[in-house]
């Protein structure tokens, strides 16, 4: 439902069903995307063991999985908290959203001695997340003039 250029936000219980349903689905997409790099495409998953490591380790299912949930919660946790306390915490939590992709973007694609495939699966499954969770939050979370 629409009011002029803005849109309305969810009532609160469907707004949390939206918010759910983005975190189900990145951590699935992300599977999705693990599924094909590693089980058919043959990709040997791999990233380096923390920032300016040359160290590689093997990224397994149970950490993507991990990591995919950890990931979209703070980013739902982190909109929660700025709702509260600023208006309007969309578009503050916007910038921040994307500006966390950004830099998420420097281990995979700056990470030294990390294998191309890698790279590229870990860059995809980044933007999976952003992709799917930017979009949901920022429609679920209500504007300055719809309080």
């Amino acid at each position: 439902m629409e009011t002029g250029t803005h849109p309305q936000p969810e009532p609160e219980p469907a707004r949390n069903r939206w918010r759910l349903g983005a975190v189900v689905g990145i951590v699935l997409i992300n599977l999705v995307i693990w599924a094909i790099a590693v089980l058919f495409l043959g990709v040997e998953l791999q990233a380096t063991s923390g920032p300016g490591s040359t160290e590689l380790e093997a990224v397994p299912l149970g950490a993507v999985v991990l990591m995919s949930l950890c990931t979209s919660l703070a980013g739902w946790g982190l909109l929660a908290v700025l709702e509260r306390l600023i208006r309007p915490a969309r578009t503050a939590w916007t910038v921040i959203a994307l500006s966390v992709l950004i830099i998420s973007y420097g281990g995979p694609l700056l990470g030294t001695g990390i294998p191309t495939g890698s790279r590229i699966t870990l860059a995809l499954m980044h933007t999976a997340v952003a992709a799917l969770l930017i979009p949901v939050l920022r429609r679920t979370s209500p504007t300055a003039a719809g309080r």
